[in-house]
């Protein structure tokens, strides 16, 4: 008992340390085999992660106007991660931006200098974040907004994860950040990843009540639009690609918290519900 405690919590430092910034304890090392496994704890470093924006975002609001508060809460968690995910997207986007066969694909994503659809891509992403995340502040809460940080920052990383269980891993020779997680994982892993990536919106939104499950839907479609979208491409995926997932997968939680709030949506659902119920 005492042994699988110390495993689950070596393998929770394994992934803060690899997914984060976050000082770790010195008998925490790179171990292969504790990496292979530590993708579990994937969507949790996302409770880790929204947590500190979130924390931002509430405390800065009380010094600086919010857009201001909410460009910092999104810097936060892109210094706590050492820009982990955005590097990935950005390197995806040159890489299928400027690529035509795996190989170039492939080799400019490997490619550490950022191209031009990278940076777009780049700026993009991050606009979309501010934009959604101050909509969300001044429209309806802070707290919803903080809320949401938690939430999409885990499901998003389960959104990513999930690949490992459902697709191959595409580069055969060479490093690159998924290398050391191109294992598959077993089904307690995704269970324990799917726990703890979807968790947060029932908990923290259970207002939402059934229709928290409509949050499934925008992370369903990112699964399944980029995962054939790579494979078409790469056949596979690569540490790059499950950063663009994440990246995506995140934007998709803000926006669909903000369709589920719209008025005309509300009233469609409650038309549904009573329709149901007849």
């Amino acid at each position: 008992m005492m042994h699988a405690l110390r495993r689950e919590v070596r393998l929770f430092f394994t992934a803060l340390m690899f997914f984060t910034r976050i000082p770790c304890p010195s008998w925490v090392d790179h171990s292969e085999e504790y990496l292979h496994h530590s993708s579990r704890y994937f969507p949790l470093m996302g409770w880790i992660v929204g947590g500190a924006g979130a924390a931002m975002l509430l405390s800065s609001t009380f010094i600086v106007p919010k857009i201001i508060a909410v460009i910092l809460s999104v810097i936060a968690t892109v210094l706590l991660t050492g820009a982990f995910h955005e590097d990935g997207f950005a390197d995806a986007c040159d890489g299928f931006g400027g690529g035509w066969t795996k190989e170039r694909i492939l080799a400019i994503m490997q490619d550490s200098r950022l191209g031009t659809f990278g940076t777009i891509g780049l700026i993009g992403i991050l606009a979309l974040k501010v934009a959604c995340l101050l909509v969300i502040a001044e429209s309806y809460s802070i707290l919803s907004a903080c809320f949401l940080l938690v939430a999409a920052h885990a499901a998003s990383r389960f959104t990513a994860v999930s690949f490992l269980m459902t697709h191959e891993y595409a580069r055969l020779e060479g490093e690159s950040k998924a290398k050391p997680l191109a294992t598959r994982m077993t089904t307690g892993e995704f269970t324990t990843a799917l726990v703890t990536g979807l968790l947060p919106f029932a908990l923290l939104f259970p207002s939402f009540g059934a229709a928290t499950l409509l949050f499934l839907v925008p992370l369903f479609v990112v699964k399944w639009y980029l995962g054939r979208f790579f494979h078409r491409w790469i056949q596979g995926y690569t540490g790059d690609c499950l950063g663009a997932t994440q990246q995506v997968a995140e934007v998709a939680c803000y926006l669909m918290f903000l369709v589920m709030k719209s008025e005309n949506v509300q009233e469609f659902l409650i038309q549904g519900m009573e329709m149901i119920g007849k």
